[in-house]
């Protein structure tokens, strides 16, 4: 797959209009060309993954993520051919705010759109899954630093040797993001994050990027890299971006996704989804 070419913007660069929600501003600046690392953009409202497949699929589609909870937890499902899901914003359009889209053919991405107009279709279900963004802002109220957040770029996500549950056609190995910390603060990230299971929870792995099939920590499958400093251990998270690991590997005919680290603004709240 493609990895889409980082918008040399920062997130910061967002103004929202004083009188929308910052969730909302967030989602009508993509419908106006915003197509940029929406890390950091609305703090305290949920983002999400996107998935986009056939009515046939969505059925098999929804039991792999139940059988994946970790890197496939569900905030959201669109009706049948409906590209509204009022239940995570009540004017939110799936098929233009989202910075950037993966249109996918027979496995491979073929486009990356800024909107999906031209490729909606009436059998279409979207899916909307947690986000890890939800968790960071969490780590950063404990004062736990986030490399790429600092650095302006795009969380580094890989592809692992974990396999996933399979389901019908989906099945394939779990994608993980990466954040590295000082052992003493990754204790405190895996208790932080663990408050947070409909965003991924707790780490799957810290340490050792070769056991779980990462060659090199420094070149990212999807992403960007960031630094790990010799007094760090990389902590890794399950990741949504595992639907399109999985779309590669079942070859499918027609999906749609985000373009990793371009995600979905919503109206919930990040403290909604924490659990005490």
């Amino acid at each position: 797959m493609t990895n889409p070419a980082r918008v040399e913007r920062s997130s910061a660069d967002l103004s929202p209009d004083a009188d929308l929600l910052p969730s909302v501003a967030a989602r009508h600046a993509c419908r106006t060309g915003m197509a940029w690392s929406t890390a950091g953009v609305a703090k305290g409202f949920v983002q999400g993954n996107l998935a986009i497949l056939p009515e046939k699929l969505a059925a098999s589609f929804h039991r792999f993520c139940q059988l994946n909870p970790k890197p496939c937890p569900i905030i959201g499902i669109s009706d049948v051919g409906d590209p509204r899901i009022p239940a995570l914003g009540i004017d939110l359009d799936i098929r233009t705010d989202v910075p950037r889209y993966c249109v996918w053919r027979d496995g491979e991405v073929v486009e990356e759109p800024t909107d999906i107009m031209a490729h909606w279709r009436d059998d279409l279900v979207a899916f909307v899954l947690g986000c890890s963004f939800s968790f960071e802002e969490a780590l950063l109220a404990e004062d736990l630093p986030i490399r790429h957040i600092e650095r302006d770029v795009r969380v580094p996500m890989y592809r692992t040797n974990i396999a996933c549950n399979p389901s019908g056609p989906f099945a394939g190995p779990m994608v993980v993001s990466m954040r590295p910390f000082k052992p003493a603060d990754a204790i405190r990230a895996v208790q932080v994050t663990s408050r947070f299971p409909a965003v991924h929870g707790a780490p799957v792995h810290l340490g050792h990027p070769h056991s779980i099939g990462i060659a090199d920590i420094a070149k990212p499958d999807y992403g960007d890299a960031v630094p790990v400093a010799d007094d760090e251990i990389p902590v890794f998270w399950a990741c949504g971006v595992t639907p399109q690991a999985v779309i590669a590997a079942a070859k499918l005919s027609f999906a749609i996704t985000h373009a990793p680290g371009l995600m979905l603004v919503t109206d919930l709240k990040n403290k909604q989804l924490a659990v005490l």
